[in-house]
């Protein structure tokens, strides 16, 4: 019998931005260690910005695409779901997702920067720096439930 890699789901509004490089970072720094998943409560698609800003530090979002968690829903089951935003925080309901762990990282939304090109990828770069942070932390220590 084998051992199961635990599953992780980052849950986050439309899914093109935190909760997609957040499931790419975590694949990239301890894919031999989970199975990684994203989700959207309104996937949106991935923006641009995220798939740029990842190939600049070599992170790739390949096979990655913006989901609806109803595609989990009752068909995987997740140890571990960790939000992103304050929305999907709040908008997914507890008995729809039965996990051991629930983990917030309140992360701002970078696809609402209102800025110029530069403006816009300097936001998205500090929000995916804010991500590698927590993911290794949280690799560090899966037991820390805040972020």
């Amino acid at each position: 019998m084998t051992n199961a890699k635990p599953k992780v789901l980052f849950l986050c509004t439309g899914n093109s931005a935190r909760s997609q490089m957040a499931e790419a970072y975590l694949r990239h720094l301890a894919g031999d260690q989970y199975d990684v998943y994203s989700a959207g409560i309104e996937p949106k698609g991935i923006n641009l910005y995220t798939v740029r800003v990842m190939d600049e530090v070599g992170v790739s979002l390949d096979g990655q695409y913006s989901k609806d968690v109803d595609e989990y829903v009752g068909r995987v089951n997740f140890d571990t779901l960790i939000t992103v935003c304050g929305h999907a925080d709040e908008s997914c309901p507890r008995a729809l997702l039965d996990v051991s762990q629930r983990i917030h990282w309140d992360l701002e939304d970078p696809a609402a920067m209102m800025g110029n090109e530069e403006e816009t990828a300097a936001k998205f770069r500090q929000v995916r720096d804010q991500i590698e942070q927590h993911i290794q932390e949280w690799i560090a220590d899966p037991d820390k439930v805040t972020g």
